[in-house]
């Protein structure tokens, strides 16, 4: 299947996310940051933090598992992870509920070493309980071509 513009704008369901210090903790080990923003609440409530938050790359755990929340059905063979971004209004909290939303921002093609790609831009936008945004992971999903022996019928 190859892409149209008139999947931009077209939105998963949206899905919910706890945020439990202990998974904040273990996120950081498994980056080998032994940051005590992430882990030590004495230290964190003595910074301008007032308690401990998570790690900047943190929302990447928040899509995981989230089955059905993706607008559309991909190929996985073709997906390559390209450039991914946080933009932040708050930072992430142990005890957060999360509402998140994985929604399609954009769609462009580039050419590369082995043809024609797209590039999918997909925004999981996370809001608090009051709906307030909190966090947007913009994800770059390069989409490859079909190689030509597959997309001949």
């Amino acid at each position: 299947m190859e892409l149209d513009k008139s999947v931009i704008g077209l939105a998963g369901e949206v899905f919910f996310f706890n945020v439990e210090q202990s998974r904040i903790r273990q996120f950081a080990e498994a980056l080998g940051d032994h940051n005590p923003l992430y882990a030590d609440e004495k230290y964190a409530s003595e910074t301008i933090y007032k308690g401990i938050i998570a790690p900047p790359t943190f929302p990447v755990v928040i899509g995981s598992g989230s089955e059905g929340s993706f607008p559309i059905k991909l190929d996985e063979k073709r997906m390559l992870h390209g450039e991914q971004e946080f933009i932040y209004y708050r930072p992430i909290r142990p005890g957060d509920r999360l509402f998140c939303q994985m929604k399609i921002r954009d769609l462009y093609e580039r050419e590369g070493k082995n043809g024609k790609m797209q590039c999918l831009i997909v925004d999981t936008e996370v809001k608090d309980e009051e709906s307030k945004m909190v966090v947007i992971s913009r994800l770059n999903i390069i989409y490859r071509s079909l190689p030509a022996e597959e997309g001949v019928s």
